[in-house]
């Protein structure tokens, strides 16, 4: 029975997952159906198991005897969650090390990490509390107005906890790379970050000028890894013709994440209310 209860969450995660298209939209609502469409299908796994697990490998469930193969299941299941998650902790701790170890310098009433490369970078580094870090070609580079817009783009990254939770839902990315549109999730999810940003910036800042020295960032490859950094140029080339358009159309709207719009994360949790029909 715990065998076809996995089975059957893994047939629903999968169809909601192939259910995804990229749907045109304002920011709230491409937001709000690919996070459900991200996150659900992983949490609905996972609330199975963790039910699996706490029913144990033994009893009765639905006039059906219940066996140690599914149990095993979910242990294999939590324990490559587990893994995952440590591997990622461990490559980000070493992002953040790795930006602490450059030296400081102040850019106005801001504080910075200074990168020494000749590449065009600006980014979050870290977890919950991120440092700002910046390389000295973007210095050399940039006009004071274009710095500017780069680092009102930046704190917008600050604002939003960007680093910390993209952090996680890349934990979600490697957990169900197997599932399909994992990548396109994925991708639409960092380009919405961007637009996020980059609409916080505007409301500081000339959009034009924003959207210059977006051109000028994100015609060079990125200089560190994804995990635990949010940077300007993070959604790649191809994201950029939409967030230069964005910048350059009337302001839209970004609000807060609203109660209402995680109601349908409650379904996920369903499974664990079978453990009171095992005996």
């Amino acid at each position: 029975m715990h065998l076809i209860m996995i089975l059957n969450a893994l047939a629903v995660a999968w169809w909601l997952r192939s259910s995804w298209n990229q749907r045109q939209g304002n920011w709230s609502l491409r937001w709000q159906r690919s996070l459900f469409l991200f996150l659900f299908p992983p949490l609905l796994i996972f609330m199975t198991v963790i039910a699996v697990l706490f029913m144990g490998p033994q009893g009765e469930m639905g006039g059906m005897y219940t066996g140690s193969v599914s149990y095993v299941v979910a242990l294999i299941y939590v324990a490559f969650f587990a893994i995952l998650c440590i591997k990622l902790a461990f490559q980000g701790w070493q992002s953040v090390e790795s930006a602490r170890n450059c030296p400081v310098v102040n850019l106005g009433d801001k504080r910075a990490r200074l990168l020494q490369t000749g590449a065009l970078f600006a980014g979050q580094i870290g977890f919950w509390q991120p440092e700002l870090v910046i390389s000295q070609g973007l210095l050399q580079t940039l006009s004071p107005d274009h710095l500017e817009s780069v680092l009102a783009h930046e704190q917008g990254h600050h604002y939003y906890k960007d680093t910390f939770w993209f952090f996680w839902l890349g934990w979600v990315r490697s957990c169900t790379a197997w599932l399909p549109n994992t990548e396109p999730l994925w991708e639409e999810l960092l380009a919405l970050r961007e637009l996020r940003a980059d609409s916080y910036a505007a409301l500081q800042v000339d959009p034009l000028v924003l959207a210059e020295s977006l051109l000028l960032v994100v015609s060079t490859s990125p200089v560190l890894s994804e995990i635990c950094c949010a940077a300007l140029g993070s959604s790649g080339a191809d994201r950029l013709e939409q967030r230069v358009e964005a910048l350059l159309a009337p302001p839209e709207a970004t609000p807060e994440a609203q109660l209402q719009s995680w109601h349908g994360f409650l379904l996920a949790f369903l499974p664990l209310l079978t453990v009171i029909f095992h005996s």
